[in-house]
């Protein structure tokens, strides 16, 4: 350009100017991307996370959406965690919401679902993940790495979930409350215009379910096992949180079953023994009494030494402390029993009754117990009239003895 038209711009101008050139004569830029039409039934799914008020403080919750491109509707649940177990339970949550299941499904390369990238966009799936596919029978297929632009549509919905449903943050009392909730609140957030076809959104959806694959005759159940072995003290682990079994299985194998909210300790028959709620977030420990109660029959000293002691209400604590030994065996051998297959508050109950006027042998307070569950309710005393003169109510336990050598030694 200096020498045939004597040029006096710089080097640099030249450059930019042709490297525009460039892209306007080849129409595209390094920006540029494919229209893709978007099909009814496809769908993509993705994890986002949002703020959330529970207990008084303020924590962070992911949420699993699943968007359909074409009609630009979403489905969405919350849950505890991104493990795969919460993961598959929301896919499965979709499906039988919807009464079918999304033909193709565009996913990210979650560790969930993708063990290992190999080559030639072909993915080695987790063995769980895999059993899910083939029991629900829809197409998978996921995005190249670091291309999240590829499910662009469920990125934008995550977007949308977390500016529209759950900001400012929400207040949680029970996860599954709110989840029940959101059904209808996404139902209701389609009647609205789609942003490029103007139609309802809700009409369009209804093309994307029509699309739909018919569910499986069974719902997928959603417990996977394992065989673990627990400690001296009869606790195993899972996924670094510990869960009693029973003493019987100290040092021994056990048959795990564990699901996204539960984990079941279980015989090999696949009874459940001792089933606890699942744990997330920073209680690191769940214990249940019940099979313990037993050996603690045996041992009833250390009884004071136990959280179990610190979490009975007052009046077991009370009755317990006015025990003497046998009695407080007896009492903890009833407690077993009832716990097995009722609740605390049930045999707090039936304490509270038999204990009216006097302190009640663990026969009594049976009898009262079998009263409850079968509905024959409370039978009062009947108090008669009698010329004997009322008698001081007598005090059970160490209390005096301990009383009198403190005003001995005071003396002394």
């Amino acid at each position: 350009l200096v020498d045939e038209v004597d040029f006096k711009g710089s080097d640099r101008t030249v450059r930019a100017y042709v490297s525009k050139r460039k892209k306007e004569l080849l129409e595209e830029s390094e920006e540029a991307a494919l229209p893709l039409e978007a099909r009814p039934g496809d769908a993509q799914v993705d994890f986002g996370e949002a703020p959330f008020k529970r207990n008084g403080r303020v924590i962070d919750l992911p949420y699993l959406v699943l968007s359909f491109p074409y009609s630009n509707s979403f489905l969405v649940q919350v849950f505890e965690s991104q493990n795969q177990d919460c993961f598959l339970e929301g896919l499965k949550r979709f499906f039988h919401h919807l009464e079918g299941v999304p033909k193709r499904i565009r996913f990210d390369n979650l560790s969930p679902a993708v063990k290992k990238i190999l080559s030639h966009g072909k993915r080695e799936l987790t063995e769980a993940f895999e059993k899910f596919v083939l029991h629900y029978g829809f197409e998978y297929e996921f995005c190249n790495p670091g291309a999240g632009n590829e499910k662009g549509h469920v990125e934008a919905m995550v977007k949308y979930v977390r500016n529209n449903f759950f900001l400012p943050e929400r207040k949680i009392y029970r996860l599954e409350d709110l989840n029940s909730g959101l059904w209808t609140e996404v139902e209701n957030d389609r009647f609205r215009p789609h942003y490029e076809k103007k139609e309802e959104i809700s009409r369009l959806f209804e093309e994307d379910k029509d699309a739909l694959l018919y569910l499986p005759p069974k719902e997928y159940s959603g417990i996977r096992y394992e065989i673990l072995k627990a400690d001296k003290y009869g606790y195993v682990q899972v996924d670094m949180k510990r869960y009693s079994t029973s003493p019987r299985y100290s040092n021994q194998k056990v048959l795990v079953g564990v699901t996204y909210n539960r984990i079941d300790i279980l015989t090999d028959d696949y009874e459940v023994i001792v089933s606890h709620e699942r744990l997330y977030g920073e209680t690191s420990k769940s214990m249940n009494w019940q099979p313990y109660l037993s050996l603690m029959a045996k041992r009833p000293n250390a009884l004071k030494y136990t959280t179990f002691y610190n979490q009975l209400p007052e009046i077991w604590q009370k009755y317990l402390h006015e025990c003497t030994m046998e009695e407080k065996k007896k009492a903890l051998l009833l407690l077993s029993t009832i716990l097995k297959e009722h609740r605390l508050e049930m045999a707090t109950e039936a304490l509270k009754i038999a204990s009216e006027g006097s302190h009640p042998s663990s026969e009594a307070i049976k009898q009262v117990f079998h009263q409850l569950v079968h509905g024959r309710g409370h039978r009062q005393t009947l108090k008669l009239k009698t010329n004997v003169p009322a008698m001081p109510p007598a005090e059970r336990g160490m209390s005096r003895y301990d009383a009198f050598f403190t005003i001995e030694r005071r003396q002394a």
